[in-house]
C-alpha cells in the first residue's frame, strides 16, 4: 500500500501469495463449495486499485467553518466521466481544473494537507456550473462541496479581497436600500472601475423603480390561484422590465401575483463565494418573507436553483420554489392570445436551469407557441458562457474565453435575438456580442411572451427586436 500525507491513498491489489491457494480456490469453484472469506481486494487482478481518502491524522480543514462532508468526498469514484463536460478542463486539459482533480485536492486536505494558496487556486477556477453533477453516475453533490470548500478558502484571501467580499456580500446584497444606492451611483463610479468590472456591469439600472405589491388578473380572466414573486437583487435593479413582464404574463394567465416587501437577496452569490453564514441568514429571511406562499416564482435560474437547496443549507427554510418558465409550461398560459412575432431566437440554456433544475424543453415549448417565432439551437449550447456570478471579475481570462466562444456560437445561428433566463448570463452574452460588433438583442424569454401578448392583432413587427440588454 502506498500513502503520502496530503495525497490520495492508492491501495494496490495484493498479489496472490501462494499457487496452492489459487489451486484450492479453483477446486472449490468446480465443486460448488462455499469460498473462504478472504480480505477484500486480495483476489483482484494485478494493477487494480482502490482510490480513497487516507486517514493520516487531523484533517486540514479550519475548525468552525463548513467543510466538504466525508460522505460526499467518498461518493466520487474518480471515473472521469465528468471531465469532457467541465468547461475549465476543456480549456486547459489540466487535471487540477477538473471536478475529479478538485475533489482529489479536497480529499488531500481531509487527509491532513493545509488549505493554502494552491488549494484556493484550484477552487477559484471552478465555475460551479454543475455540468459534472448532471452526468455523474454516483450523483456526487459537487456544488455543495464547492461552496463548503470556498468557505474554507475565504480566510486565506488577501485583505483587499476579504474586504470586497465583506462589503458586497454582507452589506450590499442583503440590504435592498444599499443596492438602490449602488444603482444610483453606478454612472458616476463606473468609469473609475477596472475594465473587467465595467464589462460585467449592466449599462443602466432602475434605482427608484418599484414593483406593485399585489397584482390581480384582468376582469375578464378567472383567477386560478396566487403566487409570490422573488424580485431578486440584481434582477430588480438592473432587469426591472423582466419582473414587470413576469407579472403581466402571470396575471393574464390567471394568477394573482404578490411581491413581499420584506424580501431581499436569495443568497446565491454569497453561498457560491464562501459566505455561507450570510446565505443561511438570507434563507431564514426569505422563509419569513414568503411564509404562507403556495408557490414562490423565480425568473432567474441561479436564484431558483439556490432556493431549492434552502433546507439543506438551513434546515426549516424550505420553500415551494418554481421556475417561472417551467411553471407556465406545466400550468399553461390560460386564455392568453399570442400575436405573431416574425423573429429568429437563439435559446441560451443557463447552467443553473439546465444542469441544476433540469429545465430544457419547457422554455422552448412556450416560445414555440408564439406564431412566426422560430427557435434555433446554439451549437454546444450546454456549455457554460463563463458568467458564473462574479467569475468574470475574479477569473477574467477564463471567463473571457468562455464568453467569446458562446458569443461566436450564438452569432453562427443567424438569430437576431438570444433568449436568456439568467441575469448573469444576459450580461455576459451582451458584453461579448457587443465586443464582436454583433447586433443581437439579449432578452428574457418572458419578455418575448409579453410582447406577443401585448402586440396588436395583425401587427407582425410588434417591436420584436427592441429592448437589447
Amino acid at each position: 500500500m502506498v500513502a503520502c500525507r496530503g495525497d490520495l491513498r492508492i491501495a494496490l491489489a495484493e498479489p496472490q501469495r501462494k499457487a496452492s491457494q489459487r489451486t484450492a480456490l479453483g477446486r472449490s469453484i468446480a465443486a460448488m463449495e462455499p469460498m473462504s472469506a478472504a480480505p477484500l481486494g486480495t483476489d483482484l487482478p494485478e494493477g487494480a486499485r482502490f482510490v480513497g481518502t487516507a486517514a493520516l491524522g487531523t484533517p486540514g480543514w479550519r475548525p468552525g467553518r463548513a467543510a466538504p462532508a466525508p460522505e460526499d468526498l467518498s461518493a466520487c469514484v474518480a471515473c472521469g466521466l465528468c471531465l469532457p463536460h467541465c468547461p475549465t478542463y476543456r480549456l486547459t486539459g489540466e487535471e487540477s481544473s477538473s471536478p475529479r482533480g478538485r475533489i482529489a485536492a479536497m480529499r488531500a486536505v481531509a487527509a491532513g494537507a493545509d488549505v493554502g494558496s494552491t488549494f484556493a487556486d484550484f477552487m477559484d477556477r471552478c465555475l460551479v456550473c454543475r455540468a459534472c453533477e448532471d452526468v455523474c453516475p454516483s450523483h456526487v453533490p459537487f456544488g455543495r462541496m464547492m461552496e463548503a470548500a470556498r468557505e474554507q478558502v475565504e480566510p486565506t484571501r488577501t485583505r483587499r479581497a476579504r474586504l470586497a467580499h465583506w462589503l458586497g456580500f454582507h452589506w450590499l446584497l442583503p440590504h435592498p436600500s444599499m443596492i438602490r444606492i449602488a444603482t444610483l451611483l453606478q454612472p458616476v463610479v463606473r468609469p473609475l472601475l477596472p475594465r473587467r468590472v465595467q464589462a460585467v456591469l449592466p449599462r443602466r439600472g432602475a434605482p427608484f423603480a418599484r414593483l406593485p405589491r399585489d397584482s390581480s388578473p384582468p376582469p375578464n380572466v378567472d383567477t386560478r390561484g396566487t403566487v409570490a414573486l422573488l424580485a431578486g437583487c440584481v434582477q430588480d435593479r438592473w432587469f426591472h422590465e423582466v419582473n414587470l413582464a413576469t407579472i403581466r404574463v402571470l396575471t393574464h394567465a390567471g394568477w394573482r401575483v404578490t411581491v413581499p416587501r420584506s424580501q431581499a437577496c436569495c443568497g446565491a452569490l454569497p453561498a457560491h463565494n464562501g459566505r455561507l453564514g450570510v446565505a443561511r441568514r438570507l434563507a431564514i429571511r426569505a422563509r419569513h418573507a414568503f411564509a404562507g406562499a403556495d408557490v414562490v416564482i423565480t425568473n432567474a435560474a441561479g436564484c431558483g436553483a439556490h432556493m431549492q437547496t434552502y433546507d439543506g443549507l438551513q434546515p426549516g427554510t424550505a420553500l415551494p420554489v418554481r421556475d417561472l418558465l417551467a411553471f407556465l409550461h406545466d400550468e399553461g398560459l390560460g386564455e392568453i392570445a399570442l400575436q405573431p412575432l416574425p423573429v429568429t431566437v437563439a435559446y441560451h440554456d443557463a447552467c443553473h436551469a439546465l444542469r441544476a433544475q433540469h429545465i430544457h424543453g419547457a422554455p422552448r415549448a412556450l416560445l414555440a407557441q408564439i406564431p412566426d417565432l422560430r427557435v434555433v439551437e446554439v451549437p454546444d449550447g450546454d456549455r457554460c458562457c463563463g458568467a458564473a456570478g462574479i467569475y468574470a471579475v475574479t477569473q477574467p481570462e477564463t471567463a473571457g474565453d468562455l464568453g467569446g466562444q458562446k458569443a461566436d456560437a450564438v452569432a453562427s445561428t443567424g438569430a437576431t435575438i438570444v433568449a436568456s433566463a439568467n441575469p448573469g448570463c444576459s450580461i455576459q452574452l451582451a458584453a461579448h456580442l457587443r465586443a464582436r460588433g454583433q447586433d443581437i438583442s439579449v432578452v428574457h424569454p418572458i419578455e418575448l411572451l409579453d410582447r406577443a401578448m401585448r402586440a396588436q392583432p395583425n401587427s407582425r413587427s410588434a417591436s420584436a427586436t427592441s429592448g437589447s440588454k
